[in-house]
């Protein structure tokens, strides 16, 4: 489907020079006297890597429609993530390439949304947050009061979070997918 780059807003998927593209920026611009353009970053779905790009605002632009199905995160063997469809019990995998940054996210039995184009299992779609367990934590360090200082966390996926003080192993953070930082002690 054709829009106008005017209309480009945050999370749509483009067809861009070949490739699948989200968008993860989009702003208008009007330079003085000069013409109007978009300028937009974008990532791309297939190796997760950024560019910006700036449309001008008559340029058209090819909107694309993924699919999405809720699957179960199963396994990881040699560098291959499985997933069950929980519609057909399909299983699908997606390589370390394939999810990128979300392999730091995935929990053996989470249910999780896979993104398909046509019939291509492309990538995840993460929650906004997600809670993990603290497996390794540096003791902390009981003078400390400054509350702004953070110490480094391992969780059970292998990612490293700067963490408060008084967290301490076989906790349950939450951790906001996006950037990797910690947002607050789970619940529960």
């Amino acid at each position: 489907m054709l829009m106008q780059a005017t209309q480009l807003r945050v999370g749509n998927i483009i067809e861009h020079e070949g490739h699948l593209w989200r968008v993860m920026e989009a702003t208008h611009r009007t330079p003085g006297n000069k013409r109007g353009f978009m300028q937009a970053k974008l990532r791309n779905l297939k190796n997760g890597t950024q560019t910006e790009y700036k449309f001008a605002s008559e340029d058209r632009v090819e909107r694309v429609s993924l699919e999405q199905h809720i699957a179960e995160y199963l396994y990881e063997s040699g560098g291959r993530y499985t997933f069950m469809n929980t519609e057909n019990y399909e299983q699908i995998e997606l390589s370390k390439e394939d999810l990128g940054y979300a392999v730091n996210f995935l929990i053996p039995n989470s249910r999780i949304e896979i993104e398909f184009h046509d019939t291509t299992p492309l990538g995840v779609s993460l929650p906004k947050t997600v809670d993990l367990k603290v497996v390794e934590a540096a003791p902390g360090i009981k003078t400390a009061t400054v509350s702004n200082v953070l110490k480094p966390a391992k969780t059970e996926t292998g990612l490293v979070v700067g963490v408060p003080n008084f967290i301490s192993e076989g906790d349950t953070i939450t951790v906001d997918t996006e950037t990797g930082e910690y947002v607050g002690r789970a619940k529960g």
